[in-house]
Order: C-alpha cells, then sequence, then structure tokens
C-alpha cells in the first residue's frame, strides 16, 4: 500500500493542534476546517495521496484534471495562543488498512511538529435535528473529556467510524491527547448550521475568535467540491446506499 506525502515547508509552530477535518456525515467537518483555513489564510505545507483513495480524477471545463487529495496547513497565530495544522481533504481512504496508515503519517507529521494535541471534527446523524444541536465527545484521557465536556457537549457512546474515531485512537497509544467533537445533523447534505456549532465549541476551546458571516458560502463551496467527486447524490440513492457508501463517514 502506497500514502505519499509531499512536504513543500517545515514550520516552526508554538505548540500546534492538529484538527481533521475529512468528508464525513453531514460534512460537518470538511466545512469546518476549509473555513478555518479560509478565515485563519492558512498556508498549505503538506500534500496527500494514496492508493486507497478513490481509483479516479475529475476532468475541469479547461480539460484538466482533479484527483482525490488530502492537505495538511498550518496557521501561526499572533495572539500568543497555540498554533494550529488543519487536515483538509476531498476524501477519506476507501478501505481500513488505508484508514490506519494515512492517520499514522499524517500523526507521524504532526509530531515532528510538536504536537501533542488533536481534535477530530464530525457529525453524528440523526433523523431528527433541533435547531441547536447537541454535540458529544469522546477523548483519549478523563482530563481531556472534562475539558470537551465544559464546552457543552455530552459523553459520546457507541462507534465512531472513519478518521474522526482512528485519530482520536491512535493518538491515545501514542500517548498523545485529543478528543473528537461530533454534532447532530441530518447527515446527507453538507450541514452549515452543524460546522457553525462544531466552529463556536473549537473557537471557546482555543480562545480563538473565528468569524461565521460566510460559513454559508463556504457549505456552497464544500458541496460543489464533493458532488465533482460523487460523494453527494440525490437524497433517494443517498438512503438506500448509505451503508454501503458511507461507512466511513462521522
Amino acid at each position: 500500500m502506497v500514502c505519499t506525502i509531499e512536504i513543500s515547508e517545515k514550520p516552526k509552530l508554538n505548540d500546534p493542534v492538529l484538527i481533521e477535518g475529512l468528508p464525513g456525515i453531514g460534512f460537518v467537518a470538511n466545512i469546518a476546517t476549509l473555513h478555518l483555513i479560509s478565515e485563519l489564510k492558512a498556508k498549505r505545507f503538506a500534500e496527500i495521496v494514496s492508493a486507497s483513495f478513490q481509483d479516479f480524477a475529475v476532468t475541469t471545463e479547461g480539460g484538466g484534471t482533479r484527483s482525490p487529495l488530502n492537505e495538511l496547513y498550518y496557521c501561526k497565530r499572533e495572539d500568543g495562543g497555540r498554533d494550529l495544522i488543519l487536515w483538509h481533504g476531498n476524501t477519506q481512504a476507501l478501505t481500513t488498512f488505508g484508514q490506519y496508515e494515512l492517520t499514522g503519517k499524517v500523526l507521524d507529521i504532526a509530531e515532528e511538529l510538536g504536537c501533542r494535541l488533536v481534535i477530530s471534527i464530525g457529525g453524528f446523524k440523526k433523523d431528527e435535528v433541533q435547531p441547536v444541536p447537541a454535540m458529544y465527545s469522546a477523548a483519549t484521557d478523563q482530563e481531556t473529556l472534562k475539558e470537551a465536556l465544559d464546552l457543552g457537549t455530552k459523553v459520546m457512546v457507541g462507534h465512531i467510524f472513519g478518521i474522526a474515531g482512528i485519530l482520536v485512537g491512535l493518538a491515545r497509544l501514542r500517548n498523545l491527547k485529543g478528543f473528537a467533537l461530533l454534532v447532530d445533523t441530518l447527515g446527507m447534505y453538507p450541514d452549515a448550521n452543524a460546522a457553525r456549532y462544531a466552529l463556536a465549541a473549537l473557537g471557546k476551546y482555543l480562545k480563538l475568535n473565528i468569524d461565521v458571516s460566510k460559513l454559508d458560502a463556504t457549505a456552497d463551496q464544500t458541496k460543489k467540491i464533493l458532488e465533482s467527486f460523487g460523494l453527494i447524490r440525490n437524497l433517494a440513492e443517498e438512503k438506500k446506499k448509505e451503508e454501503q457508501q458511507l461507512r466511513w463517514f462521522i
């Protein structure tokens, strides 16, 4: 299995936090992380391709191609707060081995840059969602879980599929700290409202002021990207194929 990472820069960061934002249920993580990249003017420093990504490229109107890709960005904060490593992409790996390999490679890079804390974001699928969605957390240790619960989350009980769960699990094995932040969502289409609450919790935890006035535009941008890779289909097809196609989403 091949997972290749091309690093264009090795930034010097202050006690950075790794924030995961790959496609998942409601695409909550994808929207939230893309918005952070835009608002914080984060800089890309690594591109990741894997043999476990989809086996096609998407053509553009100009005759070019776009491939399944993960990227790492960094943000150096001027307010003295902890710097950020933002993990964004248009896909997760499609095999269990690929998911673990991908997560391990990213954690290798994050640790080299001094990261000791990881946060994964995701959606928690519900048939009905209140205007103020509930949030849930699971963590590497009790101290970190208490910090997550102080953000207004509830204890997550059950399974966390995909990178959102694997990242926290592997972080614990490496003696890193971290937690998953999951927000209620209907789960079929990019959920800007769920992403808004995820960003509010992140802002509170990291003491970071995040402008969400353009979040709906970010959700639209996310939708276009994911549609081009076939990750968003019509509602009837989503319901029919949910278990097969979205098992690795969360």
